[in-house]
């Protein structure tokens, strides 16, 4: 997909990225824009690369105004050019035929190693607890950072949301019971910047080879 946002260094993004509240709500998206930034975010790793993730980008004002009460009045949700809510899949396993059946065709795995696959995927999901949810969430947050880096490389702005209630959100916005939901992440250019916050000592943070 073409690029059509400036791109920056990669360690000046991850330095800049910050969660910013307040937003421009005269700045638009495009569709292809938005595809894009979703595109990239697709790219994350993922378990056997199943790719649990789902995303549900909400740009209409209506629907931006239904979700305000669920996020407890964040105003970012009706201020930012998109909401991205990042949904993690419980059925992942689903997806494994369509995952390895193109590599078969190419000759890169044996028929029979991608029925092992298969097989071990399966079992997990269905003998392994909370393994389902456990790996929505796990490979669904890979992709909601991946997506906030994007952003910030094409000079835009980004704040996680774990603050909503997950249940009327499910309800509301007709989310079948196979996605779990991970996070909103609005999406946007900044009105004003980000409140500094601080980071732990790189030494507080490490233990080297066991406590």
């Amino acid at each position: 997909m073409e690029t059509s946002l400036q791109t920056n260094d990669f360690f000046t993004v991850i330095r800049e990225r910050h969660a910013v509240k307040h937003y421009d709500p005269a700045h638009k998206l495009s569709e292809k824009e938005i595809l894009e930034l979703l595109e990239i975010a697709g790219t994350a790793p993922s378990a056997w690369n199943l790719q649990h993730w789902k995303f549900m980008a909400i740009t209409d004002q209506a629907a931006k105004e239904k979700l305000l009460p669920i996020a407890y009045g964040q105003k970012q949700i009706v201020d930012s050019s998109v909401v991205v809510a990042v949904l993690g899949d419980l059925q992942a396993n689903l997806n494994a035929e369509d995952v390895y059946a193109p590599a078969v065709k190419q000759g890169l795995l044996t028929e029979e190693i991608k029925q092992n696959l298969i097989g071990q995927i399966n079992y997990t999901y269905a003998n392994v607890p909370n393994a389902p949810r456990d790996e929505a969430i796990r490979n669904a947050s890979l992709a909601a950072m991946q997506l906030m880096l994007a952003a910030r490389a094409k000079g835009l702005d980004t704040c996680p949301i774990g603050g909503f209630d997950s249940a009327k959100f499910v309800e509301a916005f007709n989310v079948p019971s196979r996605y779990i939901p991970v996070m909103l992440i609005t999406v946007g250019k900044a009105a004003s910047p980000a409140r500094p916050s601080s980071r732990f000592p790189v030494e507080r943070t490490v233990v080297w080879n066991s406590f």
